[in-house]
């Protein structure tokens, strides 16, 4: 693989990731919802009806470059989720939506559904995806190696 296509990718996984952050930025906005960002409501859509600690929010690792206990506890301040102590480890504070973060998780699973079926329409079908989505994990697996240091020799062309 020539370098440049390897930056390139890379690029365009940073480039996607922010203009998706804008689609959800835009879609809050159509509804009048200024009370949430868009990284807030993408930790929100993604606790989804689980009850979650920070710790493991923070660990699924879907949210670069935001500070996870800051928005969870924007998102408390501001009604979308509620949060209690464990009741087994009373350090550990549990988060799941409140009513208000289900209405917002409706409206985001909505806009989903709408951009996935509009989607078709550019011509990027179910294969296209699977074949990108094939694409970005093999990337994924090769970083995670890379970060676990099972592909030492990986800089050297092993």
């Amino acid at each position: 693989m020539d370098v440049q296509d390897y930056l390139d990718t890379v690029n365009l996984i940073e480039r996607l990731h922010r203009q998706f952050l804008e689609v959800v930025k835009t879609e809050l906005d159509r509804n009048g919802i200024v009370d949430i960002n868009n990284v807030q409501a993408l930790i929100l859509f993604n606790i989804s009806d689980e009850e979650l600690t920070v710790g493991e929010l923070t660990n699924r690792g879907y949210y670069l470059g935001s500070n996870v206990s800051y928005n969870v506890r924007k998102m408390v301040e501001n009604g979308y989720l509620l949060q209690e102590r464990s009741s087994h480890d009373r350090r550990s504070i549990r988060v799941r939506l409140s009513a208000k973060g289900h209405d917002l998780r409706q409206i985001i699973a909505d806009m989903f559904a709408q951009q996935a079926h509009a989607l078709s329409r550019y011509g990027a079908g179910t294969l296209e995806l699977a074949g990108a989505t094939g694409a970005y994990r093999e990337l994924e697996r090769f970083w995670i190696d890379l970060l676990n240091f099972n592909l030492r020799g990986a800089a050297s062309g092993l």
